[in-house]
């Protein structure tokens, strides 16, 4: 299965972030992932949201310009040593991870490894046969992180 994430080329200057998620609060989108990049005075937004072909339109005609990327959402365990096995997997069947990040769901027990990869099929191949399980887009977008804890 796979989920979409939002790629979002961007100016390394204060406030475009900000309109970004402006526009996607005034239609309700929620995000429910970001990762920040930058390289001088440029960098991406990579954005895992809960209406990514909605989001990728919007972001389109408000100007904004931005790609829908397939990604893999693999439950991992969290323990040492988990992210590891998980991605010698892939570098043992020469695949390669565009870009990725991560986040724990339980503590010690569940994470998930949210990866762009250069060849999807055999990646879901090859992740399916070594028992791993992806997450679907809705799966993705309705997970919550930290739910057992008390703040």
């Amino acid at each position: 299965m796979t989920s979409y994430q939002l790629t979002i080329p961007a100016e390394n200057k204060p406030g475009s972030l900000a309109r970004v998620t402006s526009i996607l609060a005034e239609a309700k989108i929620n995000i429910r992932a970001i990762t920040i990049t930058s390289f001088g005075e440029k960098g991406f937004f990579h954005l895992v949201v809960d209406d990514p072909k909605y989001a990728h339109s919007l972001l389109k005609e408000k100007g904004i310009p931005n790609e829908l990327t397939e990604v893999l959402a693999i439950l991992i365990d969290d323990k040492p040593g988990s992210l590891d096995r998980l991605v010698q997997l892939l570098a043992q069947e020469h695949i390669n991870c565009n870009n990725a990040y991560g986040f724990v769901l339980e503590s010690r027990k569940h994470a998930v490894f949210v990866v762009d990869v250069d060849k999807m099929t055999e990646a879901q191949t090859l992740l399916s046969k070594a028992g791993y399980k992806t997450l679907s887009e809705d799966e993705l977008n309705s997970i919550e992180p930290f739910h057992y804890m008390r703040y």
